[in-house]
């Protein structure tokens, strides 16, 4: 695939204009989740190597939610982002013509499947579904999808009963994302909510990657005190998408970059990656056509 790309790079280089007169800057969109500013933190490196590989200025894009992101890949404003799964259909059914997928995080097993995964604090007596019954619980944002689209199928297939408020929980409501999420069980401001990891690995560190392990990494959480009290079916982790409209070669290049970020430099893929994980692969629109489904479903 290295080889496609590289050689993909030089063909179309020998038959466009020099990179600066194709582009002035390049604009790296980062999904909500965490606070902006660790957003920005653990993705500085990215940015960096993008400017490298371009030779125009890079810059970084962390909208307050995860709608900012996908606008910005349907106005023309952001040129490449890490999409969730749900978030890619939303992307997709709006204009299928504005980006293309092109790689996926692998997990350290070969896989990229994650899950939606529903706890609790340990000392709110809380160990499953069942007790969460007239509760408050805490879903992220409405375009994630672990933190809302899969469980609002899974979850009412599970108690026969809707996710509004006051049918089978006390109270839904969205926290603004992961990290928000997180913070709102930990201190108490809901009962319960979902979030997203890779499920490998040990609860106490979080997993190996997803929101879980930024808030433990981040000092905001102690997994000890948490427990979980559900998990979705394996969900496929959402693609690494560019804008159609860009030039051939700078997407190859972009996309050259990212499929090599995990040899090219390993702290920085861990940042970017959200997690220990394996590799940024291959991966195409096909893989999402069950996503897409489910999200015409929700919007029907």
């Amino acid at each position: 695939m290295k080889k496609l790309i590289a050689a993909l790079a030089a063909t179309t280089a020998l038959a466009a204009p020099a990179m600066a007169e194709e582009i002035s800057e390049f604009r790296i969109g980062i999904l909500g989740g965490e606070n902006a500013q660790d957003r920005l933190n653990n993705n500085e490196c990215l940015r960096v190597y993008t400017e490298e590989a371009l030779g125009v200025p890079a810059k970084l894009f962390a909208p307050a939610d995860y709608n900012g992101v996908i606008q910005g890949l349907l106005g023309g404003t952001i040129d490449v982002a890490w999409l969730g799964a749900s978030g890619y259909a939303k992307t997709y059914l709006s204009d299928p013509e504005a980006v293309e997928p092109v790689l996926v995080k692998v997990n350290t097993d070969g896989g990229y499947g994650y899950y939606s995964v529903g706890f609790a604090r340990k000392d709110s007596g809380i160990t499953s579904l069942e007790d969460m019954k007239g509760k408050t619980f805490g879903f992220g944002d409405p375009n994630s999808t672990s933190g809302y689209l899969i469980p609002s199928i899974e979850i009412p297939a599970a108690t026969g009963a809707t996710m509004d408020s006051g049918d089978y929980f006390g109270e839904v409501k969205f926290t603004g994302g992961h990290e928000q999420t997180i913070v709102s069980v930990n201190n108490g401001d809901v009962d319960g909510g979902v979030t997203w990891a890779d499920g490998l690995g040990e609860w106490e560190d979080g997993y190996q990657s997803g929101a879980l392990r930024r808030a433990v990494d981040a000092g905001l959480v102690d997994m000890n005190d948490m427990v979980e009290i559900w998990k979705s079916k394996p969900i496929p982790e959402g693609p690494v998408v560019v804008r159609k409209a860009l030039p051939e070669d700078v997407k190859a290049k972009v996309t050259e970059l990212w499929d090599t970020l995990s040899e090219k430099d390993q702290d920085c893929f861990y940042g970017v990656a959200a997690g220990e994980a394996k590799s940024f692969d291959p991966i195409t629109h096909d893989a999402y056509e069950v996503i897409i489904e489910a999200r015409k479903l929700k919007s029907n």
